[in-house]
């Protein structure tokens, strides 16, 4: 994600509205965000389809760290010989 910069990726509503199309273009084109804001606050944040699918992927795959962390903590880990009979259960299509 590139860095905000203030004259150029926030904008009022009012002015969004009134350039959606070029927004769109610009977004897709500079992969820039754009913060929009409604009297005077930050209302929304505009950014490309590649751009949130590339968030959602690391945020799933930091929530699947922190899931892999937190049942080693309470002990709950397989060791190789289960693992692998686990993977070929699912493998397999018997769960």
């Amino acid at each position: 994600m590139k860095n905000i910069l203030v004259a150029n990726d926030i904008i009022p509503v009012g002015q969004f509205k009134s350039n959606l199309a070029k927004y769109l273009n610009e977004i897709q084109t500079k992969r820039n965000s754009l913060i929009i804001t409604q009297n005077g606050k930050p209302a929304g944040v505009l950014i490309s389809p590649s751009e949130f699918d590339e968030l959602r992927q690391t945020k799933l795959f930091i929530d699947s760290i922190s899931r892999g962390l937190s049942d080693s903590e309470k002990g709950e880990v397989l060791s190789t010989s289960q693992l692998r009979r686990e993977l070929q259960k699912t493998r397999s299509g018997k769960e």
